[in-house]
Parts: C-alpha cells; structure tokens; sequence
C-alpha cells in the first residue's frame, strides 16, 4: 500500500503543470470565443514566447545548482540586440554580427562565471550587478533612442517561414505537418527506446500505461498543433532555433555525465566536491551557458519586432525564471528537466496570449502571473517538505 502511494503521489506530482496546462488552455479557449485556437495566433503563441523557451533552457541549469537565478539575462538581451542594430545600421553584413555578437555574449557569461564560480560571488549579487551594467551598456550603445533593423538577411535566418515548393505551394503548408509527423515519431521511438534500456539495465520503471498516455496525448497535442500552422504560414525559422535549443539541453541534462554533476551539486554540493566533481566549473559553464542562450534570445527577439530600444529585455528574466519553476524545478535546486520547462513557458504564453486576446489590462496580467508563480513555489516547497528536503 506504501508503495503504491509514493507511486501516486510521485505521479500526482509529475503531471500537475501538464494538467495545469490544458486546464488553463481549455479555460482561455472558451473565454476567447476560441480566438486562442485561430492558426496565426496559436502561430504567435510560439513567436512571442521563443525567448522564454530558449532562455529557460538554460536558467535550468542554473536553478539546479542550488536554486540560483541569473538576473542579467534581460539586460544582455538589450545590450546584444544594441550592438546588432547599430552594427547592422552601420552596414555590417549579418552573417559577420550575429557570430560577433554570440561571441559578446560568451564573454559575458565567462565574466560572471569566474566571479560566480571561482571566487565564489553570490550568484544573486553578481548578476544583479550584471543587470545595471549591461543594461547601461546596451542604453548607451542605443544613446537612448530606438534603433530599427532593417536587414532581409538577419530577418530570414530568424524569422522566415520554410517553404517547399512541392509541399506548400497551396494553402495547406504541409512541411509544417509533416514536421510534426517526424517529432510525432521520434517522441515515440524514444520512449520505446528508453524503456527498453531501463528494462536491460534493471532501472526502476513507472507502469507502461503512464508511458503510453504520456506519449500519445504529446504526440495528439504537436500533430494538433502543426495541423494549425499549416493552415497559416507553416513553420518559422524562428520554431527551429527553438527545437534545436530544446533537443541540445534535452540530450546534455538527461544523457551527459556533465548534465548529470548540475543535479548532483544541486543535491549536495559537499558531497559532489568529495566525489571528485569540480563544481566551480559546473557553477562557471552554468552561466556561460546561460548568457549565450540570452544572446541568441537577444538576437530573435529583434528579429522579431525589427527594432531594439533601452527597455528591450526588460522583465525576461522574470519569465524565464517563472517557466522554470512554475514547470517542476525546484527552488532548492538538485531537481528539474527541460520538458517540465517546455509546459512551465507554454503555460506562461497560454496566459498572456489569452488575456491579450481578451484585452485585459496589463497590470492585471502581471498580477495573474505572480500568483501562478507563487502557487507553483508554494506545491514545491509543499512537496519537498513532506519528502523531509526543506
């Protein structure tokens, strides 16, 4: 009886942001007269909230060393978007800015990396001086004006649609299913894969029916989900730069000894330094990370508007944070996967897509946000108190 308690409970646990999720959607759907499930604003559901999935990727990994947060995110995508703009303006060819300016935000992240890592700077007080000091750079790179990108170049490597002549020269984009076909499949064959690799080596397994449903309402949701697109415009760029970000940290957090030393330095960082684990370097590449996954973000995000101006940035911090959280990771850290992020930043967009659609006032929007943030805290902290962690 124990046993299929922990059992419940540990599922009751594992599923209730993907619960969350379509409870809100359902919800939303029905209060926008179904205006949320129109192809070209379930289109801008992914555009408007890229940033926050590619920049939770890598909050993850710094939230799993100990719960810690790199508030500098936000201002690094302001000062990496001014120096784009402004190179751009100035004529630079595209394909020279964009590896310069993931270059700017690499040394960004070694900058606070060595501070945080090895010399052991709270990572909440290095950043948050990061937060002033990129941003005063990015607004005196900007003079504190607005600076608009007008590059074809820059624009079709992020925000383009992809167009195959044989497949989307009719008013059905089919790349866009038969993407969602291939990710459709591949979900599948990994999770037969992985359960059969947990079978040879004697892993523990949760019951074969949670597999299956877990599998088949994903794959429902993402064939669904491409059917809609392409009836619209098909599958941005911009939706391949995300998949890729996800697939990368996907791989490194579940199947890397160094994806594995984050959780272990979030369980117990004694313990990880007695193992043999050098965890300045899991603090230093956690940041490193963390800020170029910014840059890229920074360089989409004014893909994306066209333009770039001093408040650009402002608060993204806060979205990736709340993605992380709100999607399972814990604010002790040690515990968190990428597919909890993926429903944690959905969930977000969800909401502020419906209440935009539904033209509720802004400051309302911020105060419904905080209390989904804090109640996803609130379960965590719960959880971890009853399983003796807090």
């Amino acid at each position: 009886m124990i046993k299929k308690t922990g059992i419940t409970n540990n599922a009751i646990r594992k599923y209730t942001m993907l619960i969350a999720l379509a409870v809100v959607f359902v919800v939303f759907a029905i209060a926008t007269e179904g205006r949320l499930l129109v192809p070209q604003n379930l289109s801008n559901l992914l555009l408007q909230n890229s940033y926050v999935l590619i920049m939770a990727c890598g909050m993850l990994l710094c939230i799993l060393t100990g719960g810690n947060v790199d508030l500098s995110v936000g201002s690094t995508v302001c000062l990496v978007g001014a120096v784009a703009a402004q190179l751009m303006a100035a004529g630079v060819n595209a394909l020279i800015v964009i590896p310069l300016c993931i270059v700017i935000s690499l040394l960004i992240g070694i900058w606070q990396g060595f501070w945080i890592g090895h010399v052991h700077v709270p990572p909440f007080i290095c950043t948050l001086a990061g937060m002033f000091l990129f941003r005063g750079l990015g607004r005196a790179i900007l003079g504190s004006k607005t600076v608009t990108v007008e590059n074809n170049t820059f624009f079709d490597i992020f925000t383009a649609y992809i167009n195959i002549p044989s497949l989307d020269s009719g008013d059905v984009k089919w790349s866009a299913f038969l993407l969602g076909c291939i990710v459709s499949a591949a979900i599948a064959a990994k999770a037969v894969l992985d359960h059969k690799r947990k079978g040879q080596k004697g892993y523990k397994q949760e019951p074969i029916v949670h597999i299956v449903l877990r599998s088949s309402l994903f794959i429902l949701l993402i064939l669904a989900y491409t059917w809609q697109l392409a009836h619209y415009r098909g599958v941005s760029v911009m939706a391949l730069w995300v998949i890729a970000v996800i697939l990368v940290y996907s791989y490194i957090t579940s199947s890397t000894a160094i994806g594995r030393y984050f959780y272990a330095v979030g369980g117990n960082e004694k313990a990880a330094s007695l193992s043999g684990i050098n965890t300045k370097k899991v603090y230093f590449l956690a940041y490193v990370s963390m800020s170029v996954l910014a840059g890229l973000s920074g360089l989409m995000v004014i893909a994306r508007i066209g333009s770039v101006n001093s408040d650009t940035g402002s608060s993204f911090e806060m979205d990736a944070i709340g993605a992380c959280f709100i999607g399972g990771a814990s604010a002790y850290g040690g515990s968190g996967n990428i597919r909890g992020v993926i429903i944690g930043a959905i969930l977000l967009g969800v909401i502020n897509q419906g209440m935009s659609i539904m033209g509720i006032n802004n400051n309302f929007q911020y105060v419904i946000k905080g209390a989904v943030l804090l109640t996803a805290v609130i379960f965590d902290v719960l959880s971890n108190r009853k399983s003796g962690k807090a």
